[in-house]
């Protein structure tokens, strides 16, 4: 692993010297833990044009979700918890004899940015904009197997809730559950905070759950993840409480099933973002409920829960293999409910056997 976190930063090395820069200052935390292996809270990273430096405010805590620094990394731990590593660091750059520094301007806030200008203002500051999201876009054999696990573990709590008595208990409750069970199968935690949706909750895009209770004939909607290794995957699905379902609910379900079903078979290399986009959205506007899809179909998934590439109508760009993403339409009606479909799945090519499903818990519509 860590000859493979050496090449990450090899490239990218590569091209900030080639953009004129000998030393690159990395922030954004996914970031960090993409070319290094570890990310504690508020550590950055300089490249150096011989020597890589994590700096950070307390020693490493152990704790997985932080990972560990691949070897090549050198650790600086700060003297005081109030320093600042991302102005550390270019302290740092220009002692080494640096003269440009890159650095993400997307991620450093004004303040920070000031204060680089006043601890180091010979040196120019260079914008190494989104070149480390540009190399995280397509996954490696290791990313993709830890999403995979990530997937399995996801699937595992998920599985599990379905076994148990559901009326009676609040969303909130339910919520909680989901999480403690995603910990006891291996993750470090959830990948983002879990969604459970009843009733004339249910179908609505990130819901945060209350303590209304579960009731006969409700639809549940359960959006969830688990973070492995700082890799995310989500899972999206809709069951019918304790009976079976009205018309109107096998209807909806059935509308959003093929609209789910259409964007996972759109997903190859090549296609545009927005075609996968417009294939889900066509067949919820053929049936009257396009704009209640929302902004997107689905998004990119990895180190981060949402990134790039965003399937959505004004999207620029073209799937490549090896990129993980979600489909994920849905459907709200006020005052009834509504249904969210939602799986992660790897692009691969046709000749590879297409999309590969990496959460596999049921489609059907299950009353519970």
């Amino acid at each position: 692993m860590s000859e493979l976190y050496a090449v990450r930063r090899t490239r990218l090395r590569d091209r900030v010297a080639g953009a004129g820069s000998a030393s690159a200052l990395v922030s954004r935390p996914a970031n960090v833990r993409y070319l290094t292996g570890c990310a504690p809270p508020g550590a950055a990273l300089l490249l150096g044009p011989v020597h890589d430096v994590l700096l950070c405010t307390r020693p490493l805590s152990g704790d997985p979700s932080e990972g560990r620094p691949a070897e090549g990394v050198r650790l600086l731990v700060l003297p005081t918890r109030a320093g600042d590593p991302v102005v550390a660091g270019a302290d740092l750059a220009e002692k080494a004899g640096a003269d440009t520094l890159a650095v993400e301007e997307h991620h450093l806030t004004v303040t920070r940015h000031r204060a680089l200008a006043q601890v180091v203002p010979r040196m120019r500051l260079a914008d190494l904009a989104c070149a480390v999201e540009a190399q995280r876009l397509i996954k490696d054999d290791d990313e993709i197997a830890s999403l995979r696990i990530a997937a399995e573990i996801t699937d595992q709590a998920l599985g599990e809730l379905l076994e148990s008595i559901l009326v009676g208990r609040t969303e909130r409750h339910l919520a909680l559950e989901l999480e403690r069970r995603l910990v006891d199968h291996g993750a470090d935690g959830p990948a983002f905070p879990t969604s459970v949706a009843s009733g004339l909750n249910s179908g609505r895009l990130g819901h945060l759950p209350t303590d209304r209770r579960v009731e006969e004939g409700d639809f549940l909607s359960v959006s969830l993840g688990a973070n492995y290794r700082g890799y995310r995957c989500e899972i999206g699905r809709t069951f019918v409480i304790g009976t079976t379902p009205a018309d109107w609910q096998i209807e909806l379900y059935d509308l959003v099933f093929a609209a789910q079903r259409a964007g996972r078979e759109a997903l190859a290399p090549g296609v545009e973002y927005r075609e996968v986009d417009r294939v889900t959205r066509h067949v919820l506007d053929a049936a009257g409920h396009g704009e209640r899809l929302g902004p997107w179909t689905g998004h990119g998934v990895g180190l981060e829960i949402d990134e790039d590439p965003q399937l959505s109508p004004a999207a620029m760009g073209k799937l490549d293999a090896c990129v993980p993403v979600t489909v994920e339409p849905g459907v709200h009606l006020p005052g009834r409910g509504g249904v969210r479909i939602d799986d992660t799945l790897v692009v691969r090519p046709e000749a590879d056997g297409g999309p590969e499903l990496l959460t596999i818990t049921t489609k059907e519509l299950l009353a519970l």
